[in-house]
């Protein structure tokens, strides 16, 4: 295939960005992926319309190892910018909750947004093609592909990390990180299911399918949104976002009804009728199968009249700190995202440049940077994506 200026290797949303960026300086451009489709994460993600940003995105919503890395690049391309992206090929939107923007059609909108981008910057696409070896060159990269071999000044590795290999996920980016010598934060499964273990299991086999509004917390990190209970665990948007803080061993609170007092609703329910059963009382204010969960942990019965200090004690920690310990995840398999990944001390906070290796980059979901479910990570593979395509 020649030379180029740019080699991309992975067609998502950090790499075509990145792809479009560098074409639209007068660069020439090659991305490359092993899939036979470009951006196959972004036309699952948000149901099929994509939550392409968050409003409210800030370093803060990110995990790493060092949590400042992210700010350079988030500040230069902000959600706004991405918005405005979008407005320019009129793509209908809607913020849905906690500021998450959505399509209001199909993802695939924003895939072929960034398709047209690349084709007006001139970048050249090729799919399902697998990169046999990189080696160092002269002046910069050789890459054996099957059509030939390709190089290049500019090296960018967008393959993302290991979360959902039905997709095609691999540790792609870990491996040319290691030929490179370039360090990596331990990859683990991000935005994920947690499992329990057959006892508990059993216990919560009754609720298989119910959900609420909850507040999951690790330590001093606490997200209230929906809970779900499932034949494996527990899942829904307040587990997932917690999952990213769970480390195996330990325990994470649940408060099963953030809204309420608990113990000044049990005086007052007791007030309005005392004879009314404890289960019946508990199931105005959650679904029946929890309210029987909630018994159950309590070690309770009986009417509320009957209910002393030490009872109604038990019901508040059992809904309002109700502690489990997982003892582990659903694996990359369900997970959104991949924890960890190429180390940001190795890298250029301006440009994703690896410090050491000039001319090598690794940007997205590659990069030890995650961020909360909601947007987060695609703002972020915008945003790096951006930076490195601004000096490729």
């Amino acid at each position: 295939m020649g030379f180029f200026d740019v080699v991309v290797i992975g067609a998502g949303a950090a790499g075509m960005m990145c792809a479009a960026t560098a074409g639209q300086r007068g660069r020439s451009v090659l991305i490359v992926d092993h899939a036979e489709a470009p951006g196959k994460k972004i036309r699952i993600s948000g149901g099929g319309r994509c939550n392409f940003t968050n409003i409210h995105t800030s370093s803060q919503s990110f995990l790493s190892q060092n949590p400042k890395f992210a700010i350079s690049a988030l500040r230069r391309y902000r959600p706004a910018d991405f918005i405005a992206l979008v407005e320019r090929y009129g793509i209908a939107y809607h913020e849905k909750t906690l500021g998450q923007l959505f399509c209001d059609g199909s993802a695939q909108q924003v895939i072929d947004m960034l398709l047209d981008e690349m084709k007006a910057a001139g970048v050249r696409l090729e799919l399902g093609v697998g990169v046999e070896a990189i080696e160092p060159s002269a002046n910069g990269y050789a890459l054996r592909l099957p059509d030939g071999p390709v190089t290049c000044t500019s090296l960018v590795i967008a393959t993302g990390g290991k979360s959902i290999p039905k997709m095609g996920a691999t540790g792609f980016a870990y491996q040319v990180a290691a030929q490179f010598g370039v360090p990596v934060v331990e990859p683990r499964p991000g935005l994920v299911p947690l499992t329990f273990e057959p006892g508990m299991l059993e216990r919560l086999r009754p609720l298989a399918g119910v959900s609420l509004d909850a507040t999951v917390s690790h330590g001093k990190t606490a997200f209230q949104e929906g809970l779900l209970f499932t034949h494996r665990g527990l899942s829904g948007p307040s587990i997932l976002q917690i999952s990213s803080y769970w480390r195996e061993g330990n325990a994470v609170a649940i408060d099963l009804a953030p809204q309420a007092d608990i113990a000044q609703w049990l005086v007052e329910a007791r007030a309005r009728n005392g004879k009314q059963s404890v289960l019946n009382a508990i199931a105005e204010l959650l679904p029946r199968r929890v309210a029987e969960l909630v018994v159950a942990q309590a070690g309770v019965s009986g009417n509320l009249a009957d209910l002393g200090r030490k009872g109604m004690d038990a019901i508040v920690a059992a809904i309002s700190d109700w502690r489990v310990k997982p003892v582990g995840t659903e694996g990359y398999r369900t997970a959104e995202v991949t924890l960890g990944g190429i180390d940001t001390a190795a890298l250029s906070s301006t440009d994703m440049q690896v410090k050491a290796v000039p001319g090598l980059y690794f940007i997205g979901e590659a990069v030890d940077v995650t961020g909360w479910l909601g947007g987060y990570n695609f703002q972020w593979a915008w945003a790096s994506g951006k930076a490195s395509g601004l000096a490729a």
